[in-house]
């Protein structure tokens, strides 16, 4: 599939703000994917990443994982191991509003990776977190169910698929 996030904001320029949303441009972009979409799966974390294994473990196909991880910068939560995993099970794509680790390695798997930023360290692991609730940043509430596309130009995030 594919589409370009500026197209689809003047295709549907008429949902700005109410159905489509647009992502403040907070993310730096990682994978091996440059674009991807698909419908939303949330967590909601803080410098835990057990929720994440336990999701990139299971069928992905046609979902991305929006992690809301407080905008920390003191610990990643997404590494080459996880993305592995995610490919492997079919996910399209990840948005962390927090950080990964392992970037170089992530550029090279087939996935795309939006995050805040880098930290080489490893998060702890005590499997505390919320899945499937609605989760709040950048000026979008991103409900799970919803649809994210993500390309070169920015990430929205619709009540509807649009392509």
């Amino acid at each position: 599939m594919s589409f370009k996030t500026p197209d689809l904001c003047d295709e549907f320029e008429a949902e700005l703000g109410k159905s489509v949303r647009v992502v403040a441009p907070m993310f730096q972009r990682y994978g091996g994917r440059t674009a991807f979409s698909g419908e939303i799966v949330t967590l909601k974390i803080f410098e835990d990443n057990s929720l994440v294994r336990e999701a990139f473990g299971e069928n992905g196909q046609g979902k991305v994982l929006v992690i809301d991880g407080g905008g920390s910068l003191r610990c990643a939560l997404v590494g080459d191991q996880l993305a592995i995993l995610a490919q492997k099970n079919g996910w399209e794509g990840v948005v962390v509003y927090g950080c990964i680790r392992d970037s170089g390695d992530i550029n090279g798997i087939d996935i795309g990776v939006r995050a805040l930023n880098t930290h080489p360290q490893k998060s702890i692991k005590k499997g505390v977190g919320d899945r499937n609730i609605a989760v709040t940043f950048g000026g979008v509430t991103f409900q799970p169910g919803e649809y994210l596309y993500a390309d070169e130009d920015g990430v929205l995030v619709s009540s509807k698929p649009l392509v």
